[in-house]
């Protein structure tokens, strides 16, 4: 039996893509997350001595991303609007996060649905320091799919 090697694609080559915002590129990216709790459950008439474990709520972690702040002002002003807003749901976007091979081709797309971002954070200052100042975003979503990945 011949096994082929499939190596790991690299975590620096991906983009984000938010409905509407074409101009920003990131960072960094992190929070691509789920879990679920185990809930316990016996009902009276069981003789068994255990718990069964029942799965629980589907949660999501807030997505970060991270980028050198420049004159765009795309996502501060989204951030602003869902801010300020009588209805802030009208602000919500799909975002794609989109794994690429060194060849630049599409290999795994994270869809997330109703994002809205969070919290925004500006960059630390420091005049000693060689650094680009970084802004950061965090997005809150309601769900995560997978599209081009051939795990099994």
């Amino acid at each position: 039996m011949v096994f082929s090697r499939k190596d790991p694609y690299a975590g620096y080559n991906f983009r984000v893509e938010i409905d509407s915002i074409i101009r920003a590129g990131f960072k960094s990216c992190s929070g691509l997350e789920t879990s679920q709790e185990a809930g316990t459950y016996r009902e009276g008439t069981d003789k068994s001595l255990g718990m069964r474990k029942i799965p629980g709520l589907l949660t999501s972690s807030n997505i970060t991303l991270g980028r050198g702040i420049t004159d765009d002002r795309e996502l501060w002003d989204w951030r602003n609007k869902v801010a300020t807003a009588q209805s802030p749901s009208a602000y919500r976007k799909n975002m794609s996060i989109v794994l690429l091979d060194d060849a630049g081709d599409e290999k795994v797309r994270w869809n997330l649905t109703n994002c809205w971002p969070t919290k925004w954070t500006g960059p630390t200052l420091d005049a000693t320091a060689d650094e680009f100042a970084i802004e950061t975003l965090e997005i809150a979503h309601e769900g995560i799919t997978v599209e081009n990945g051939k795990w099994k």
